[in-house]
């Protein structure tokens, strides 16, 4: 077998890799996927909604009292966004929708034009708004117009006074009493004046580097009085990034970082303790084992988890049980040699002394020697036959689907050797028939050999819950106790005389155990007594 390959990694890298990469991908995700950043820009627009709200609500006011009057503005509009399903009047609610993944990023926005004269209503009512908006821009930061009802700006936190925005897309749709937003590109001079803002707000602390952002949030809400369009509020502002939402935690990430590095530290070294070091363990003593040495293989003393445990007792159990086949081999082949060496050592005296005196032997002496060699031939046959059927026990391969009626094979045997009965009509157990014939022949010949030729042999066959109960008893002389512990052990028998091979039994075990059932030497007031415990087959339940 070749030896392992030093380029394997060990389990301790696996975990490591496997840690890390556990590590990796969540964090992986906040840049790969846009979710955030689209939570970003929704609420950026929803605080924009918010403000131009505000703002339309001012304007309107200062408007009225400036003299303005929306009947000189034509029929009223009827805006869909003013009658959403579920409200009633007066609520007129306007929700966030920009989605980075599925709206279109528009080019920057268009540069105004001049325009004619405003509405004087309009123009009093933005220099009286100007102002509040060039404070609150220190604020929100965001950039705000207000235009009239044909576009022109009337108040404004830019340079935009007096021109007009209507080719503008959103603030077309506002003019035409719908309300807008929109993705558009950022222009240098909105990047100056947003870093600008930013630095300007944190005068208190340390100043944030500039995020070069290109995307900023448009959006545009018509100023209605009577349902018509009196003006138009357009505030824009660029979101937050991720990279400006991170970097304001950049410590508290930093801490997170050092938290999870440890973190992975302690789990690669709880790994390494629970798993890789018990098995490097296993392994030694397997390898040990392997080599041959004897009694290496123990139980780990205190394993952590639960699979390492599993497999140290299973390679226990392993090495315990081929160093028990090793022993059993070895018993058995000085045991066999053991029974072959005096037949075979008999029949070659014989055939020597044959040899040499077939002359000058007597014909009654000649007749005894060729006797006795024709008795040691057949005991050496018996003791090939049962050591092939021993064979067969042990390495049986037992089927779900083996099922025999006990009953009329104990009454065949039991004819055939003289014995009495006590069965049942019918049950089926889950056992070979030619199986149970060896099993119980066996038993039979068995007592036959030990109580003599006159005892008498009973069979009895009864169920027992899940079990077939099948007993064999004679009234013969019994084992003796310093016996009873031996009479299973391969070739152990006291009739060698009568030509017992001292396997029978053994034999007999390995069929039942083969098959899930038992059989045990009981306690007799008279003879032996063996039971047998097979499982009955499903049929007979």
């Amino acid at each position: 077998m070749s030896p392992p390959s030093r380029r394997r990694p060990s389990i301790g890298t696996v975990l490591l890799v496997m840690t890390f990469a556990a590590l990796v991908l969540p964090l992986s995700g906040l840049w790969i996927l846009r979710l955030y950043e689209s939570a970003l820009i929704r609420q950026t627009e929803s605080e924009l909604i918010a403000q131009a709200g505000v703002v339309a609500a001012f304007y309107r006011d200062a408007w009225r009292r400036a003299g303005g009057r929306a009947e000189a503005f034509g029929p009223p509009v009827d805006p869909v966004w003013t009658r959403p399903p579920g409200f009633d009047p007066p609520w007129t609610p306007r929700f966030a929708s920009l989605d980075l993944a599925e709206d279109p990023i528009l080019p920057p926005a268009p540069d105004p034009v001049p325009a004619m004269a405003t509405d004087p209503a309009a123009a009093i009512a933005g220099s009286t708004l100007g102002p509040i908006l060039r404070e609150a821009q220190r604020i929100t930061l965001a950039g705000m117009r207000v235009t009239d009802h044909q576009g022109v700006v009337v108040a404004s936190t830019g340079e935009e006074m007096g021109l007009s925005l209507a080719r503008q897309d959103e603030v077309r749709r506002a003019l035409a009493g719908e309300a807008a937003s929109v993705l558009r590109e950022r222009t240098g001079h909105e990047r100056q004046g947003y870093s600008s803002g930013r630095n300007a707000s944190s005068q208190n602390g340390p100043a944030v580097p500039d995020r070069s952002r290109s995307v900023r949030v448009f959006t545009a809400q018509p100023v209605l009085d009577d349902g018509r369009v009196v003006g138009v509020v357009v505030v824009s502002r660029t979101p937050r990034s991720i990279a400006d939402t991170l970097y304001g935690k950049r410590w508290h990430l930093a801490g997170l970082a050092v938290l999870l590095l440890v973190s992975v530290g302690v789990l690669v070294r709880l790994g390494t303790v629970a798993i890789a070091r018990p098995l490097r363990t296993v392994t030694g003593m397997a390898k040990r084992t392997a080599d041959g040495e004897r009694g290496v293989m123990v139980p780990l003393p205190r394993p952590v988890v639960r699979e390492v445990a599993e497999l140290s007792d299973a390679l226990t159990r392993m090495a315990r049980t081929l160093e028990e086949r090793a022993d059993y081999i070895r018993d058995f082949a000085a045991h066999v040699s053991h029974e072959f060496k005096t037949p075979l050592t008999t029949i070659r005296g014989t055939v020597e002394l044959l040899r040499d005196h077939m002359d000058s032997m007597p014909p009654a002496d000649r007749d005894r020697f060729l006797a006795n060699m024709d008795a040691e031939a057949g005991r050496l046959s018996r003791l090939v036959r049962r050591l092939l059927e021993l064979a067969r026990a042990d390495v049986m391969t037992v089927t779900d689907d083996a099922v025999t009626d006990a009953v009329p094979v104990a009454a065949r045997l039991a004819d055939r050797y003289g014995a009495e009965t006590s069965l049942p009509s019918s049950l089926p157990v889950a056992i070979g028939q030619e199986s149970l014939e060896s099993v119980l022949a066996n038993l039979i010949e068995n007592a036959r050999h030990h109580a003599g030729a006159d005892a008498q042999v009973t069979v009895t066959l009864r169920a027992e819950g899940e079990r077939a109960i099948l007993r064999v008893a004679d009234d013969g002389p019994g084992i003796s106790p310093a016996n009873a512990n031996l009479v299973f052990v391969p070739f152990f028998t006291t009739a060698r005389e009568r030509s017992g091979t001292g396997l029978g039994l053994t034999i007999a075990r390995g069929l039942v155990e083969a098959h899930g059932g038992s059989i045990a030497l009981l306690p007799s007031e008279c003879g032996a007594l063996f039971e047998v415990r097979l499982r009955r087959s499903r049929a007979s339940s």
